[in-house]
């Protein structure tokens, strides 16, 4: 899986600007990754392993775009272990019509416990919006799960919070 991330996503050598507005030297474009047959059977694998520590969870998800090959890999990879999973998106604003959600999905009961995914972790803040999201939906967030750690603080932000953090990956497995 490290050398398939490396290959197909992490960018070193130039100047990028990530989400955060942060600008690096590294880049990591999980999707690269995640949308490859074999990127997503492992990570569906390797985060189906991290629910291990969070049984009571029936759903993940987390903000769209990047969060939703997570989901659908994770899923997907449960279902064919035996664990009943769904999935949901976050969306970046509310539905414009209809029902004006934020989050698409089945309907999960109140306080049904889930755990949020993510790409990449820099400053935390993309994965505590969407624990925010999910929590104003009436969820309740167990952990948040993501790929790769860029090792600038977001772990310990999003940990610092109560949440507890599993990733896959840190900066220094992948330089």
């Amino acid at each position: 899986m490290r050398t398939l991330l490396r290959d197909l996503s992490v960018r070193t050598g130039q100047t990028f600007t990530l989400a955060s507005g942060k600008t690096s030297d590294f880049y990591v474009d999980v999707k690269k990754t995640s949308l490859n047959p074999e990127g997503a059977y492992w990570i569906g694998r390797l985060f189906t392993g991290f629910l291990d520590d969070f049984p009571s969870a029936v759903a993940i998800g987390g903000p769209t775009l990047g969060a939703d090959p997570l989901t659908a890999a994770t899923i997907v990879t449960a279902w064919t272990l035996g664990k009943r999973l769904d999935g949901f998106i976050i969306r970046k604003e509310p539905k414009g019509h209809g029902t004006g959600v934020w989050i698409e999905g089945p309907n999960l009961p109140a306080n049904a416990p889930v755990v949020i995914c993510e790409d990449v972790l820099t400053t935390g803040g993309s994965a505590l919006k969407a624990c925010d999201r999910a929590r104003e939906s009436g969820l309740h967030v167990l952990a948040v799960f993501a790929v790769v750690d860029r090792q600038e603080g977001g772990k310990a932000a999003i940990e610092n919070t109560g949440y507890p953090v599993r990733t896959i990956f840190g900066r220094d497995e992948l330089v």
